[in-house]
C-alpha cells in the first residue's frame, strides 16, 4: 500500500506547516513506520554552507516542534545519493521530505540512484513522501526550465508522470517572463497542470482515493481537468 503523498507550494519546516507535517508523520506511523522525519536537502546542494546550515537548523526546530527526531541527510550531490550509509537510513521512516531549491539539480542528482530507489520502496510500503517546491516539481516525468524556456525539459523522477506542478503560484508569475509563463501552460494533453500557492499543499492520504488541500491559500487546476481553485479542506479526484 502506498503511503501518503504531499505536493507543497512552499513553506517546508515553517510553523504554518507544522501540523500538516506532523500529520504526514502520523500517516506513516499508522502504516507501521518508525517516527522519523527524514530531511533531504539535495535541491539546495549548490547553495552556500551557511544556507545549508540554515536549512538544517530550520528542520531541527520543526522536528522538535512536532516532537520527533530530526534525521538530516547531507545528500548534496549524486555521489551522496549513492552512499549506502544514507540510503540505509530511509527504510521504515515515517516521512521522507524533499525540500526546495533547484529542481533540475535535484532530479539529476537523484534519478536512477540507490537513494531514490529506497525512497520509492519505502513510500510503497507505507511511508509518507513530501515534496516542497522543487521537491514537488521533480516527481513528474519532466521539469520545464522557467527562466531558460528554450532549453529542453529535464527528465523528472516519474513518480506521478502526468502531474506538473508550478510552486509558489501566487508569486510565481512576478518572477518569470511572459514567454516562460506561456511555455509553462503548454503541457501535453494527458497532463494535469497544478499551481500550488505558498504555504499550501495538496495531499493524497494513504488508502484514500481523493486529494485534499491544506493551507493558507489555494491550489489552482489549470490544464487537464476542469479549471478550478480549491481551498483548505476541499477534495478532488484525478488520476496521475
Amino acid at each position: 500500500m502506498n503511503g501518503s503523498l504531499a505536493l507543497i507550494g512552499s513553506g517546508e519546516y515553517l510553523p504554518a506547516m507544522a501540523e500538516f507535517e506532523k500529520s504526514l508523520v502520523a500517516d506513516g506511523v499508522k502504516n507501521k513506520m518508525q517516527p522519523r522525519f527524514i530531511q533531504i536537502p539535495t535541491a539546495a546542494g549548490q547553495e552556500s554552507s551557511n544556507r545549508l546550515d540554515y536549512w538544517q537548523h530550520l528542520g531541527k526546530v520543526q522536528a522538535d516542534l512536532i516532537g520527533i527526531p530530526q534525521v538530516f541527510l547531507p545528500i548534496y550531490n549524486r555521489e551522496d545519493a549513492n552512499n549506502m550509509e544514507y540510503v540505509n537510513q530511509i527504510k521504515d521512516s515515517a516521512l521522507i521530505y524533499l525540500s526546495g531549491g533547484d529542481p533540475h539539480y535535484l532530479a539529476n542528482s537523484l534519478i536512477n540512484t540507490p537513494l531514490w530507489s529506497a525512497i520509492v520502496s519505502n513510500w510503497q510500503n507505507g511511508s509518507s513522501l513530501a515534496g516542497c517546491s522543487a521537491g514537488a516539481m521533480v516527481l513528474s516525468s519532466q521539469i520545464p526550465h522557467f527562466r531558460l524556456s528554450r532549453n529542453e525539459p529535464t527528465a523528472g523522477l516519474n513518480l506521478i508522470p502526468s502531474i506538473r506542478v508550478i510552486p509558489h503560484f501566487n508569486k510565481f508569475f512576478k518572477w518569470i517572463p511572459e514567454s516562460a509563463a506561456k511555455m509553462l501552460l503548454n503541457v501535453p494533453d494527458d497532463s494535469i497542470l497544478i499551481g500550488i500557492d505558498e504555504l499550501t499543499a495538496i495531499v493524497k492520504r494513504s488508502g484514500m482515493s481523493q486529494w485534499q488541500v491544506y493551507g493558507e491559500a489555494k491550489v489552482h487546476f489549470l490544464k487537464g481537468i476542469d479549471q478550478q481553485q480549491l481551498r483548505d479542506g476541499e477534495v478532488i479526484s484525478f488520476n496521475h
